[in-house]
């Protein structure tokens, strides 16, 4: 089995995640049998005792792709809960997964359809309202009403 090495420490949320997406398919796509590569990505354990933003982060991305890869927590492999152990199945989307972390992450406190489409404006509006529906059909983005206004907020 080919092993990989991938830190993460120092980088910020939706930044790991884009490393982590180019380090996880250019090992795919370099890999002469993709089934024999083991990816270690350290994200570090946090401060708060409770796990750290890029732990929580990159474990619920993973959770969602669970058709292109499989993941185990360091604390089952070996007993840190500092790392995650990846085997990747196939290719991991690019751009609209990234978007879609994005405005997950942007929305951890409620925001409106106008706040989200004008935070993310270079992408297009219909790019950000799939990405939004897609956080909704997954229940990681939870639609309330306020007022007049409709506001999304990461669940």
């Amino acid at each position: 089995m080919t092993s990989f090495n991938l830190d993460l420490h120092g980088y910020k949320r939706t930044e790991a995640l884009e490393e982590f997406i180019s380090f996880y398919n250019h090992a795919f796509d370099n890999a002469a049998n993709p089934a024999s590569v083991r990816l270690d990505v350290v994200h570090g354990y946090g401060s708060s005792g409770e796990g750290g933003v890029l732990l929580k982060r990159l474990r619920t991305f993973l959770e969602t792709q669970e058709s292109c890869l499989e993941f185990t927590p360091g604390e089952r492999a070996d007993g840190n809960p500092g790392h995650t152990i990846v085997i990747p199945r196939k290719r991991l989307p690019g751009a609209d997964a990234m978007l879609a972390e994005a405005v997950w992450d942007y929305c951890e406190r409620p925001k409106s359809r106008s706040k989200i489409l004008g935070q993310f404006r270079r992408h297009g509006d219909p790019q950000v309202l799939r990405a939004v529906r897609s956080l909704e059909k997954q229940g990681r983005l939870k639609k309330t009403s306020k007022g007049r206004l409709d506001l999304y907020g990461a669940a």
